[in-house]
C-alpha cells in the first residue's frame, strides 16, 4: 500500500509540474553571426557572451540591445568561456591547442583588452575557467601526462600560476573536459570548485572537486554516459555545496544516448540518474534557476526546462543552443550557433 501511495503521489506531482506554465523564450538580436558558446549574466540587465572569431557581445539593458566586438589580434581564436563581474569587468578564455589557449581581461566594458595568459605547453588545451570573486580564479586543461593542468590567480589574472604536479588531479588516458559551454568547471563558496570530465576511452564521467581553491582534489564517478572519446560530462550546475547536477552524454549527434543527467544531494558523495530532457543529442549546457528547484538544459538538439530537476522536462525551443545562464529566478539567456540568443523569462 505504501509503495502504491508513493507511486500515486509521484505521478500526481509529475502531472502537476507538467501542467505548470512553461517559461517564455524571446529571440534577441546579437549583432553577430558567429557561434556563441558561453554566457555570463551579472544582473537581469548586464550580460556578457563569448564566441568564435574572437567575438564577445555585451548588453546593459537586459538584451534589448547587444553590442558585439572582436578582441584585436584574437580574430582566429574561439572564446569558449566568459566570466563577468559587472558591466565593465570581464574575462575571456580562448580554448585551443598550445598558444591558442589564452585569457584576456577588460576593465572598461570591452574598449580595451589585456592578454593575461598564453599557453606554452603544446600538449595542453584549456577548456574553461571560473572565478570565486574579482581576484581569485581557476582554469583547467585537458589531461597532460596523466594529470589535469590547473591554473589559478589571486590578483584578478595579472598572474596565472600553474599548480605544481602534486596539486593537479589525476587524469585517465585521453581524459579531458568538453569546451562546449564554459561550464566544465564551476566554483562555489569557501574555495569549492568542480570539474566535469569526459573524452576518455577508459574513463571520464567523473566530477573532480576541491574545497581549498585547487590545492587538493577528490573524485567521484557519476552514471552519466562515458567511456569513449565522445562521451562524458559536458556541463555542471550546482545550486549550493550540497545539491548539484551533471549533464552530458555523447557529443556525436548520431550516436545513441543513454544517461544524460545525474544529480547529487549529498555534496557529491553519491550521484544518481534523473530524467533526461526530451531534445535529441548530448547536453552541452546546464543551469539551475536561482532560488527554485528549476533546471535548464541545452544542446545542439534544443532546450528544455525542468521545474523540479528530477522527473519532468518541458520543451523551451527546438533550435540549437550551446550554453545557458541565469541572472536570477526570472531572467536567463541561452546562446548558440549563428549568433543565436534567446532570453528566458520565468513568471
Amino acid at each position: 500500500m505504501r509503495t502504491h501511495l508513493r507511486f500515486l503521489t509521484t505521478l500526481l506531482l509529475a502531472v502537476s509540474l507538467a501542467d505548470a506554465p512553461a517559461p517564455t523564450v524571446t529571440p534577441q538580436g546579437s549583432g553577430t553571426t558567429q557561434r556563441l558558446q558561453a554566457v555570463s549574466p551579472v544582473t537581469d540587465q548586464v550580460v556578457w557572451v563569448s564566441g568564435t572569431g574572437g567575438t564577445y557581445i555585451r548588453t546593459t539593458d537586459g538584451g534589448d540591445h547587444w553590442r558585439p566586438g572582436v578582441v584585436p589580434g584574437a580574430e582566429s581564436l574561439e572564446f569558449r568561456d566568459v566570466a563577468a563581474m559587472d558591466s565593465m569587468r570581464a574575462w575571456l578564455l580562448a580554448a585551443g591547442p598550445g598558444p591558442a589557449s589564452r585569457i584576456y581581461r577588460t576593465t572598461d566594458g570591452g574598449a580595451n583588452w589585456t592578454q593575461q595568459f598564453m599557453n606554452t605547453d603544446s600538449a595542453a588545451f584549456y577548456d574553461c575557467f571560473a572565478f570565486w570573486d574579482a581576484t581569485h580564479g581557476i582554469a583547467v586543461s585537458d589531461g597532460v601526462h596523466g594529470h589535469f593542468p590547473i591554473l589559478v590567480t589571486d590578483d584578478g589574472g595579472d598572474h596565472w600560476t600553474l599548480r605544481p604536479m602534486n596539486q593537479r588531479p589525476a587524469a585517465d588516458s585521453g581524459e579531458g573536459a568538453f569546451a562546449a559551454s564554459g561550464t566544465c568547471i564551476i566554483t562555489g563558496e569557501g574555495g569549492r570548485a568542480w570539474i566535469g570530465t569526459g573524452a576518455s576511452p577508459v574513463g571520464g564521467g567523473r566530477v573532480v572537486a576541491t574545497t581549498d581553491f585547487g590545492k587538493t582534489w577528490t573524485s567521484q564517478q557519476t552514471p552519466v554516459q562515458h567511456g569513449t572519446t565522445t562521451t562524458g560530462i559536458g556541463s555542471l550546475a550546482y545550486r549550493d555545496a550540497t545539491h548539484g547536477f551533471a549533464g552530458g552524454g555523447d557529443i556525436n549527434p548520431r550516436a545513441p544516448q543513454t544517461i544524460r543527467v545525474a544529480r547529487t544531494d549529498d555534496g557529491g558523495k553519491t550521484w544518481k540518474q534523473v530524467a533526461s530532457p526530451g531534445f535529441p543529442g548530448g547536453i552541452y549546457g546546464l543551469a539551475v534557476v536561482p532560488g527554485t528547484e528549476g533546471l535548464v538544459a541545452v544542446g545542439p538538439g534544443g532546450a528544455d526546462y525542468s521545474p523540479d530537476g528530477r522527473t519532468v522536462w518541458i520543451t523551451l525551443d527546438s533550435a540549437s543552443y550551446w550554453s545557458v545562464g541565469f541572472a536570477n529566478a526570472h531572467a536567463g539567456w541561452m546562446v548558440g550557433p549563428k549568433g543565436r540568443i534567446g532570453k528566458i523569462e520565468i513568471r
